[in-house]
């Protein structure tokens, strides 16, 4: 199959291109595809079979005064992506399109209900996506070992400071990039032998942690004793967008596909913490 990858500078975008190492694939940049430009994505996409979009407008707190260039990359240029790639267009989205007050996890398809404006703006994205025939796999709370994340931070700061407060109020996937590019492979060559259906997917981790918890355990992979980190609650550190309280997404669709959802979030953790201590 011949793969086109947008937003390949990107931490998961990254991680798909050493994913598919030795397949042929075309790894596209945003100076290389402006995913806006609907003559520009048409050529991108002629002659690919599968098309793995990871552009994306990922300022969530910077989307809530410009909402329109948000959606702008991540609704309407999504749906330029959908026209001309349809049922081979793989695009990634967010447990944001949700609204957090859940007690179980997210069904695959439950209502789009955001509560900010990056969620909405992904909400759009997503119906264009399933209006096309394509496919929509929603991941969460995403580290690696290129880009700024989470996990990266919580290292930098083990190394700074004797102790660090992180809230213990909000419930999550911790998934590792690595792992996500891999399973989306694994879904377009599923798609490719009829195995699994167009549709909504989750791409995170099983099992679930809050952000202390996962703080807890870098700490702990990192050789730092955990006790160092406090728990504390959001409304100590106020954002300009809401956040989802409840980011817990269910994994049901994969079965039958021949495609396992991913690891639990601790064991991710634990294989990606080499890569993540080598990269500086």
């Amino acid at each position: 199959m011949r793969w086109l990858v947008t937003g390949a500078g990107g931490m998961l975008g990254q991680d798909l291109q050493s994913v598919l190492s030795g397949h042929d694939v075309v790894a596209l940049r945003r100076a290389d595809l402006d995913i806006t430009d609907a003559a520009a994505v048409r050529d991108a996409v002629a002659g690919t079979d599968v098309v793995i979009n990871a552009a994306a407008w990922t300022n969530v707190d910077g989307a809530e005064t410009a909402e329109d260039a948000a959606t702008e990359v991540n609704g309407r240029a999504v749906e330029i992506l959908a026209a001309a790639a349809g049922k081979r267009l793989i695009h990634l989205s967010t447990d944001y399109v949700f609204d957090g007050t859940a007690t179980a996890p997210y069904a695959e398809d439950t209502p789009h209900a955001p509560v900010n404006a990056y969620g909405r703006s992904k909400a759009a994205g997503e119906k264009a996506v399933l209006a096309a025939g394509g496919y929509v796999v929603r991941t969460a709370w995403l580290y690696g070992e290129h880009g700024p994340n989470f996990v990266r931070t919580m290292l930098r700061l083990a190394a700074e400071r004797d102790t660090l407060d992180v809230v213990d109020d909000q419930q999550g996937q911790p998934t590792w990039s690595r792992a996500l590019a891999q399973q989306l492979v694994a879904l377009a060559e599923a798609a490719a032998a009829g195995r699994a259906t167009p549709g909504a997917y989750h791409g995170t981790a099983t099992g679930s942690t809050t952000w202390f918890g996962l703080a807890r355990a870098v700490f702990a992979e990192a050789g730092h004793d955990p006790d160092r980190v406090r728990p504390t609650t959001s409304d100590r550190y106020p954002r300009p967008a809401a956040r989802p309280a409840y980011s817990v997404l269910g994994h049901d669709r994969w079965s039958g596909t021949g495609v396992a959802p991913l690891p639990d979030w601790r064991t991710q953790l634990t294989a990606a913490m080499p890569a993540m201590l080598a990269t500086p």
